[in-house]
């Protein structure tokens, strides 16, 4: 059985990288910044190593985090894309 880490915290891990932002990623999911930060970290001690570089700002993908990020967007397209095909009702919406 493959080990993977909790969604919650890959979900914020990729929108924190797509956005640069803790709030906005925070405000895309419908959570606060303090609840995305928590995400981060636990994902940074599974992985041992940081993902973001937080200060001097700008936030900034560390070399761990540069990565991880485009494995993580690739998986999560090619779910969305599975979900769309295995959903007739939100591909017919899609298509309108």
């Amino acid at each position: 059985m493959r080990k993977l880490p909790p969604l919650g915290s890959l979900r914020a891990f990729e929108a924190v990288a797509r956005r640069m932002s803790f709030r906005e990623a925070a405000s895309e999911l419908g959570v606060t910044p303090t609840a995305i930060s928590h995400q981060i970290r636990l994902l940074e001690e599974i992985c041992g190593q940081p993902l973001f570089r937080r200060r001097p700002r700008p936030l900034i993908l560390t070399s761990a985090g540069e990565r991880l990020y485009p494995a993580i967007r690739s998986g999560f397209d090619t779910f969305a894309s599975a979900m769309a095909s295995a959903s007739p009702g939100v591909r017919r919406a899609r298509s309108r």
